[in-house]
């Protein structure tokens, strides 16, 4: 049910007003996230990246169980005894995630994450501090050279927004295959094509995987493949991809730090369907991946880029080599307690001369010494 559907909207916004009545009023502010349902007896949200308590409550379990049933049904999902878990797109375009007891020990927990209509613009983003203006330069080149670039961070930190604003910057021209569990990302462009997964029926058929999607998109004649979150078997298909001629795809996966990035990126690929060799494959990642983007959320609730770096291939010792471009050398916590620190530039990428054969005017400023 896709969030331009009337009718399905209104079905949602029905299940909205009936069930969900005592979070009406958060899901109605601007201001707020995300809101996380501990039980019925705690609600927390987040605003500007902190978490705060409220006093909304649900009346019961009961009252909040059947919330999220009518939710469920709203968008053409189950969550049940023997599915205790739903995660869905909701037609207004926020994602909602929700675990049931007897899994859920403290009673049925669910965190919606809202959807913003506002656009964000690769402006404002370096507006907001959350990146620099000479790394915005550097990825908008890397967008126009076709770089693979792989963005990584933690649950939260802005991994999805990124990707999306980095989607605007692909030149005209080119035909984008976008694959998402839940869509999720806003990419503005004249040809794009959107694929998201189906769950399996009660039956257990019918389910089209990442996995799928990626193998059909690959016979659909994609210049970039974008995967929302690489988080199975299909990293395989996607490194594979980069490494035939597949030029400025993208991805996003969970690790605290560039080379990690890539330890977790091979570690996915292991589980697909290849009888690829281990040194084999470690050859593979370490070819198809060009540069990673690390985004962390800080303390002070701010999400930032924190490093982007250049993959150099492996070591000696088959190890994966990364070397910062970018990065914030220290944060500084100011007396209203943000942290404060650039982004700033470290050793200039490889390609500098592909960059300048064509026509880019990208200036590296020599660091300075610690």
């Amino acid at each position: 049910m896709s969030k331009d559907d009337p009718k399905g909207l209104s079905v949602f916004q029905e299940a909205i007003q009936n069930f969900l009545k005592p979070i009406l009023g958060l899901l109605a502010d601007e201001t707020v996230s995300e809101i996380l349902i501990n039980g019925p007896k705690e609600i927390f949200v987040e605003r500007g990246g902190k978490m705060e308590l409220t006093p909304e409550q649900f009346p019961d379990e009961d009252a909040l169980r059947a919330a999220v049933n009518n939710i469920a049904q709203s968008v053409g999902r189950r969550i049940n005894d023997e599915s205790p878990r739903l995660d869905a797109r909701l037609p207004d375009g926020s994602r909602i995630h929700a675990v049931i007891p007897p899994c859920s020990r403290k009673g049925t927990t669910v965190a919606i994450r809202k959807f913003f209509k506002t656009e964000i613009s690769f402006k404002q983003y370096v507006e907001w501090g959350a990146l620099s203006v000479d790394g915005a330069q550097f990825l908008d080149i890397a967008m126009k050279l076709g770089k693979n670039i792989l963005v990584s961070g933690g649950t939260g930190s802005g991994k999805t927004t990124l990707l999306g604003l980095l989607c605007s910057r692909i030149p005209p021209g080119e035909r984008v295959i976008v694959i998402e569990d839940s869509s999720e990302l806003k990419v503005e462009y004249e040809h794009v094509v959107f694929f998201e997964t189906r769950m399996a029926d009660e039956h257990g058929r019918g389910e089209v995987s990442i996995q799928d999607l990626l193998k059909s998109s690959l016979r659909l004649r994609p210049d970039r493949i974008i995967v929302g979150e690489v988080r199975g078997a299909e990293a395989l298909e996607l490194i594979q991809a980069m490494n035939t001629g597949h030029k400025g795809c993208m991805g996003t996966v969970h690790a605290n730090n560039p080379t990690e990035a890539m330890v977790r990126l091979e570690a996915l690929a292991q589980g697909g369907d290849s009888k690829i060799s281990e040194k084999a494959l470690t050859m593979q990642v370490s070819t198809a991946i060009d540069l990673v983007v690390q985004v962390t959320r800080f303390s002070d609730g701010s999400r930032r880029v924190s490093h982007i770096s250049e993959v150099l291939g492996l070591n000696d010792e088959n190890l994966y080599v990364t070397q910062d471009l970018f990065s914030i050398p220290r944060l500084v916590k100011q007396p209203d307690g943000k942290l404060k620190g650039p982004l700033l530039q470290n050793h200039p990428p490889t390609f500098m001369e592909e960059i300048h054969d064509n026509g880019f005017p990208l200036q590296w400023k020599k660091p300075k010494a610690a």
